[in-house]
């Protein structure tokens, strides 16, 4: 059944043509993605069809008793109420009226002895039972927990912008809908949150239009894509992947009409300079189809975005984590955490939200002073670092301006030098665009230039946290392609689990009362090894099976610090950091039977081989053996780093006996 009828939309502001005669229709079971550059109008489109804002031509037409629940990019919120009151904040007569119950009792608790509370919490309760309303509470809550908000009577003025972006999520699921619009959903949100949501939407029933960047997402949730580009839009009948190919297809089309209008033009174009005269109607004619060939143009391929910035050469030493440790209150965020980096260390951090993720790149900043231990750079450290927060921008000031403050020439990967304005050009910022005030940006094309900007410092050690947030999947696919070529160390925060399979072999995992485990491998191969173990998992137990803190908090790839120290400014400064480099207690045992371990798991692999081969036959029994094959290799992988990492600790240990 047809739910809505978009016709003809089109919206412009000043100059720039956002999309012009779009259309396309809703059926009850579609869920739709879209998608398109940062600039392109994504959430004005979703704004005009759930009817906050109206289109300069064309209508919506939405079907009778169809409801429609939506999430926008910038929700309103009211600081002085509570949590739960906000999420039944709305429009919806059944949110109205749980909002207006839960404030009566509120007050009445205040009040237990007025009598006209007494009598509106009844009448209130009447109206609550008429529209069987009852459930919702409870289901506000569940909702807000799973979403990790569980204070439901924080004020919330006292929030971050991450925690009440999540109660508007919350807002939006909860209201009784058909079609549930939703705008970056997935911002904000940790990578458990992430996974609970996209089951939640592909259980759920009814049509969904949305927007993210999260490619995952899209593929599990989404059986259609609206794609905006040049102004119009592509409707393709297909999750995220398949509409990778057909975009494909339809781009090498329209590249061979374009290639044909033009080998038509130029064909026109030299009749016309041999003096051709307007004398026949056939002449006339012929003239004509010139003028109309050169006013035709098909924007038959997108714009495509390059970041091949060089970067700042890179020594030995990069970065030395030693016993860090901090804490937020009573609340233990890091404890004891020993890492070091080495040249093309790709690090994805994950965790809960408020885990302590930030706050550890902070700390490899500079900017948070640890409560013990310490954080050491290389004397050739140059970082980059991508902060979460939407950095403070001059309104006022013109894209090229912010862009000069950085830098005005750069050395690309080849050698070449190009000045800003190119650069800018290369990201998505054509001539006119680069004079215009920043203040006229959308939210994402402000963070496109703010990943340049960084990227114009040409670092050596990028920190990236939340990168995904409100930059474009082209911006994204670009992204990844430079990190493919960076030379130097990165460390990501990230809950888009794409982006971390597509750019980390390393996660660093928050796993609670401090610990921070270092795994090898991505973050589905990550995912994966936490299923396995299970909710009843001791974190106390470290992979040698020894109790207490865990080995792998310790875990750092090869590499020492240039020189053989430990760095520091004095010697009696550098001395007292020395002595304190010894073994743990399960680092100790681990030391001693690392060895055989490695042993163990190279003779694994060769009975898994020899297996293989007598199994030649057996698909069955050889497709087994391959899966067991790559679970042992990425065993030894492990086993390896760790005996890397124990032995150089040994040798430092060595040293400063001597």
């Amino acid at each position: 059944m047809n739910i809505l009828t978009v016709e003809q939309i089109s919206k412009s502001y000043g100059e720039k043509v956002l999309f012009q005669d779009a259309s396309f229709g809703m059926e009850e079971h579609d869920k739709i993605g879209v998608i398109g550059v940062n600039g392109t109008g994504k959430s004005t489109f979703l704004r005009i069809v759930a009817g906050l804002e109206q289109p300069d031509t064309g209508r919506v037409a939405v079907n009778n008793d169809i409801r429609i629940a939506c999430l926008p990019q910038n929700p309103d919120f009211d600081p002085d109420t509570t949590v739960l009151r906000q999420v039944f904040q709305g429009g919806d007569p059944m949110l109205q009226i749980v909002s207006a119950y839960i404030e009566a009792v509120e007050r009445l608790e205040l009040h237990p002895a007025d009598e006209r509370l007494q009598a509106e919490v009844t009448r209130l309760s009447q109206e609550m039972d008429r529209l069987q309303a009852w459930s919702l509470e409870s289901e506000a809550k569940s909702v807000l927990s799973k979403l990790g908000i569980t204070d439901f009577g924080a004020k919330v003025g006292e929030l971050s912008g991450g925690q009440r972006k999540r109660i508007a999520l919350a807002s939006a699921l909860i209201v009784p809908s058909e079609l549930l619009i939703l705008d970056e959903p997935t911002n904000h949100i940790d990578n458990d949150s992430v996974a609970w949501l996209e089951s939640y939407l592909q259980r759920r029933r009814g049509a969904l239009l949305l927007i993210t960047h999260d490619r995952y997402f899209l593929d599990r949730v989404c059986n259609v894509m609206l794609e905006l580009d040049h102004g119009r839009l592509f409707r393709y009948e297909a999750n995220y992947s398949r509409f990778l190919e057909l975009k494909s297809e339809r781009e090498e089309r329209e590249a061979s009409a374009e290639q044909k209008r033009q080998n038509l033009l130029r064909t026109e174009l030299a009749w016309i300079r041999r003096g051709a005269k307007a004398r026949t109607t056939k002449q006339k004619a012929r003239i004509e189809r010139f003028e109309k060939l050169q006013q035709e143009r098909t924007e038959y391929k997108s714009e495509q975005l390059d970041i091949s910035v060089a970067s700042t050469r890179l020594g030995r030493k990069i970065v030395e984590i030693f016993e860090l440790s901090k804490s937020a209150g009573e609340r233990v965020l890091i404890r004891e955490l020993t890492y070091t980096a080495v040249p093309g260390d790709r690090v994805g951090i994950v965790g809960p939200n408020g885990s302590g993720k930030s706050t550890l790149l902070n700390m490899i900043t500079g900017r948070i002073e640890p409560d013990q231990g310490y954080v050491e750079l290389g004397p050739t450290v140059k970082l980059g670092f991508f902060t979460q927060e939407q950095q403070e921008m001059d309104d006022k000031q013109r894209v090229i301006e912010y862009i000069k403050e950085e830098a005005e020439v750069v050395t690309t990967a080849d050698g070449s030098r190009i000045t800003a304005a190119q650069m800018l050009e290369r990201f998505l910022f054509p001539p006119a665009m680069q004079w215009t005030p920043i203040g006229k940006l959308s939210g994402g094309e402000k963070r496109r230039l703010y990943l340049l900007r960084v990227l114009m410092g040409a670092p050596n050690v990028l920190l990236l946290d939340e990168p995904t947030n409100d930059l474009d999947i082209q911006t994204l696919t670009v992204l990844e392609a430079y990190l493919d070529e960076f030379p130097g160390a990165v460390f990501v925060v990230s809950h888009d689990r794409y982006f971390l399979d597509r750019t980390v072999d390393k996660i660093m995992a928050f796993e609670g009362e401090g610990v921070v485990a270092v795994h090898v491998g991505d973050y589905s191969d990550y995912a994966e090894r936490v299923q396995q173990l299970g909710k009843s998992a001791d974190p106390g137990i470290d992979s040698a099976g020894g109790k207490g803190k865990r080995a792998s908090t310790a875990a750092s790839g090869a590499g020492s610090s240039e020189g053989g120290t430990t760095g520091g400014s004095g010697s009696q400064r550098d001395q007292s950091r020395v002595e304190r480099v010894k073994f743990s207690y399960n680092e100790q045992r681990e030391y001693e039977a690392i060895d055989g371990l490695v042993e163990a798991a190279e003779q694994r692999l060769a009975d898994i081989a020899s297996a293989m081969e007598q199994a030649v036959s057996d698909a069955s029994r050889l497709q087994e053996l391959m899966k067991e094959q790559q679970e042992a290799e990425a065993e030894l992988e492990r086993l390896m780093d760790r005996w890397t990492y124990l032995n150089e600790l040994a040798e430092k240990i060595e040293q400063q006996k001597s």
